[in-house]
C-alpha cells in the first residue's frame, strides 16, 4: 500500500492502543498520534505513549489537554477508589466505575477535528467488545453510529470530499489474540502501561480490571508480560 494515507490513531500508551498503531502503519497508514492528558490518576500513560509512538515511528504525536477532573464521575477523574480483584464476570455485567463518561466520543470528535485538518479520512481507536470492562463506548454500535455521525457533522463530510472511517481492528480480538498481534507487528511492550492505579513510584498494581485483563491475557497468549507490578 501506498504510505500517502494519513489516519489519526488515538494512543493511551496501553497494550490495546500500542498494537492499534503498529497495525495501522503496517497497513500503510502515515500514522498521526493523538494522546489526551484528561487529569486522569495514571498520567503515567503518557510517557508510555511517548515511547510507544517513538518505537513505532508515527509521523507526529499530539497530546491535547482536557480536563474532565472538571466533571469527575469516574475513578479516573475523581476521588473514588478503583476496583480491585474483580473476577472477570463481575467485570463484564456491569459498567464499573473506571468508565469516564463519554471518554471515546470526546476523543473521537478530537481525532475528527483533526483529520479534517490533516485532510485525513480514517480514524483508528483500540477498543475492544470481547475482554473488556463493560464500557458502553467499545461496543461496534457505537463506533458505527459515530461514524455516521462523522460524516454528517463536518464539512468535508457534508461536501462530499470526504467518507470517515473509524477502523477498530482489535474489536473482535481476545485479550490473547491482541498480545500475539501486538508481538506480530512488533510491539516492545516494556514500554507500555495498562493499569489504572499505579503506586507513586509507577509500578502497576497488579490487582486492577485493566491489570488483571492484562496478565490474563499475556498468559494464555503464552507470552512473557514484561513490566513490574506491585503484586
Amino acid at each position: 500500500m501506498a504510505l500517502d494515507r494519513k489516519a489519526v490513531v488515538l494512543v493511551s500508551g496501553g497494550v490495546d492502543s500500542a498494537t492499534t498503531l503498529a497495525l495501522a502503519i503496517r497497513e500503510g497508514f502515515e500514522a498521526h498520534a493523538l494522546s489526551f492528558d484528561y487529569g486522569q490518576r495514571h498520567r503515567i500513560e503518557l510517557e508510555a505513549a511517548r515511547c510507544v509512538v517513538q518505537h513505532l515511528g508515527a509521523a507526529e504525536h499530539v497530546v491535547a489537554k482536557i480536563d474532565l477532573r472538571a466533571f469527575g464521575g469516574s475513578a479516573l477523574t475523581a476521588e473514588i477508589d478503583v476496583p480491585k480483584s474483580r473476577d472477570p464476570g463481575r467485570m463484564a455485567a456491569e459498567i464499573p466505575i473506571t468508565y469516564v463518561p463519554a471518554r471515546n466520543t470526546i476523543f473521537l470528535s478530537f481525532a475528527l477535528a483533526w483529520c479534517e485538518v490533516l485532510k485525513a479520512q480514517d480514524i483508528f481507536i483500540g477498543v475492544n467488545a470481547v475482554d473488556y470492562s463493560g464500557y458502553p463506548d467499545c461496543r461496534p454500535q457505537f463506533l458505527e453510529a459515530y461514524e455516521t455521525l462523522a460524516n454528517l457533522a463536518t464539512r468535508e463530510g457534508v461536501e462530499g470530499r470526504a467518507r470517515y472511517r473509524v477502523h477498530a481492528p482489535l474489536l473482535r480480538m481476545t485479550k490473547a489474540g491482541i498480545v500475539k498481534a501486538g508481538a506480530a507487528a512488533g510491539v516492545d511492550f516494556s514500554m507500555t502501561h495498562s493499569c489504572y492505579d499505579p503506586t507513586s513510584s509507577g509500578l502497576s498494581c497488579g490487582a486492577c480490571d485493566s491489570c488483571l485483563l492484562r496478565k490474563q491475557g499475556f498468559q494464555e497468549a503464552g507470552i512473557t508480560d514484561p513490566i513490574r507490578y506491585a503484586r
